[in-house]
């Protein structure tokens, strides 16, 4: 209780502001509509109205929770509108952009400290790969794709996905990989260890801790990069599809629900990275 005090009492607070901001942006409406009756309200009056708008400029918290509860528990699972089918166009996009992500990122540490060429050229180049925008670079892959005769979508969405997860990879992969110290990569070389022993045996081990750090980073921008490749591609299925479709068609409700649908699922993959974690270090015999 002692930990979750702190959480729940920040929850608290960030509800109680949204619900004050809901009150203050959807009153607007109703002001507006009474002064063209000719009609005067108190806030006594606008108050419990601007809780139940079908299209509120900011819905309450309430509506939001209703119309998630709506989309995870009052559809079938294989509706189009389900945000559980939804969700699973996400994450299936997720998944396969996280998995490349972290070939390429892993790919390329070891090449970065094992050649110092690497180092110099690859290193620079994947950082300044990070500025550019990546509502401004998905529709350029998404255009490639399509005249490489790539159909669907699920490529191009893995792409973008693993755009954004290669690069926490590759940095804590570096860092973890070049965390033994020089004493212990002398001792291992009078045992007359190798270049792929000194890598199996000391540098792999060390560079644990790191790995499952970055993991749970990148799963995060893997989910983010689909949801931004489901967006300029016209698709109608996957989450980003659904924020879509509200923004379109002045359907508040169904963004905010698909907003927190995925935000949700982003702590259910978190979770997930964490508990192979755990099983990784109780099989290597690391404390939790």
């Amino acid at each position: 209780m002692t930990r979750a005090l702190p959480v729940l009492t920040v929850l608290a607070g960030i509800v109680a502001i949204w619900y004050a901001a809901a009150v203050w942006m959807n009153a607007t409406w109703i002001f507006d509509q009474a002064e063209r009756n000719g009609q005067t309200v108190t806030w006594a009056e606008v108050i419990p109205q601007t809780m139940d708008q079908a299209r509120p400029l900011l819905p309450p918290p309430h509506q939001v929770a209703a119309e998630l509860w709506k989309g995870v528990a009052g559809q079938a699972v294989t509706s189009k509108r389900s945000l559980v089918y939804h969700g699973y166009v996400t994450v299936k996009g997720t998944l396969m952009g996280f998995g490349l992500g972290i070939v390429m990122g892993v790919l390329l540490a070891m090449s970065i400290v094992r050649f110092r060429v690497m180092d110099m050229s690859v290193m620079p180049w994947a950082i300044i790969s990070q500025t550019i925008p990546i509502v401004a670079l998905a529709p350029m892959i998404l255009t490639l794709s399509s005249q490489l005769g790539i159909s669907g979508r699920d490529v191009p969405k893995a792409i973008i996905a693993a755009y954004l997860s290669f690069f926490p990879v590759l940095v804590s992969m570096v860092k973890g990989l070049r965390a033994p110290d020089q004493m212990q990569l002398d001792l291992l070389r009078t045992y007359g260890a190798g270049e792929g022993a000194t890598f199996l045996k000391l540098r792999l081990p060390a560079s644990m801790p790191y790995f499952f750090a970055s993991l749970k980073v990148a799963i995060a921008a893997s989910l983010i990069g689909t949801i931004v490749g489901e967006l300029p591609t016209g698709a109608i299925e996957g989450l980003g599809a659904r924020m879509l479709i509200g923004s379109q068609f002045g359907e508040p409700l169904i963004m905010w629900a698909a907003l927190f649908a995925a935000a949700i699922l982003a702590g259910m993959l978190i979770l997930a990275v964490g508990v192979v974690e755990r099983l990784a270090r109780a099989r290597m015999g690391v404390p939790a």
